[in-house]
């Protein structure tokens, strides 16, 4: 029972960490432009400072991308309410979902609030090993990983109807574009010095390309560590 109770302590935090503190952090993205109350919510349910470092709990709701491990990053929380914002807008639902980068599990939790299928590649064996663990910690178990190249997306389990991508490349691969469905979205940063969110929409003519915010994001990274 003690452990049971200790548990539920952690995942409602205390001071810094606290509920009240991730609420005052979705007021923060309303704020700052974010429209849509469904993402506001999911945000609003996933406890980010179980997902960041231990030594860095006191700053998980500060609106910025904080460090990880083997120099990766957690996104900022603007970040992953405007990426997913932007795949649902216009639309009911995400559908069966995609995130490459699934990196500490973080975005792949917020997606598990908007839709019941979501499947995550991370090509980082250790920090995939860090994202299995906050999820099982959150009973998050229908969320499905696999240690792979991203670049790749996840083709035994396509098409989707969304994709996710948490990390920068030239130009979208077109194996992820493959892998979406006719009416099907995909949201990725691309450029290589100066970095702007694109939209992919898969139509029966082909894929339409939107570009919206500047952003910053870690390289898109071929192949497994």
């Amino acid at each position: 029972m003690a452990r049971t109770m200790n548990a539920h302590m952690a995942f409602r935090g205390v001071g810094m960490t606290s509920e009240r503190t991730r609420a005052r952090m979705i007021e923060r993205l309303r704020e700052q432009g974010i429209k849509n109350e469904q993402v506001l919510m999911a945000l609003g349910l996933v406890p980010r400072h179980i997902f960041v470092e231990p030594a860095m709990a006191h700053r998980a709701y500060e609106d910025t991308a904080l460090p990880l491990i083997l120099g990766q990053t957690i996104s900022q929380p603007y970040i992953v309410a405007r990426m997913i914002e932007l795949l649902l807008e216009g639309r009911a639902s995400l559908g069966k979902t995609l995130e490459v980068g699934a990196g500490c599990g973080y975005q792949a939790a917020v997606l598990a609030q908007l839709t019941r299928e979501v499947y995550g590649v991370e090509r980082l064996a250790a920090l995939l090993a860090r994202a299995r663990e906050n999820l099982k910690a959150l009973r998050l178990t229908r969320v499905r990983l696999k240690h792979g190249d991203g670049m790749m997306g996840l083709p035994e389990a396509a098409p989707f109807e969304s994709i996710i991508v948490a990390a920068a490349a030239a130009a979208v691969p077109q194996a992820l574009k493959d892998q979406l469905t006719v009416g099907g979205r995909l949201v990725m940063p691309v450029g290589g010095g100066a970095q702007m969110l694109m939209v992919v929409e898969r139509t029966a003519q082909g894929w339409k390309e939107s570009l919206f915010e500047s952003v910053r994001f870690v390289p898109l990274l071929p192949g497994v560590g």
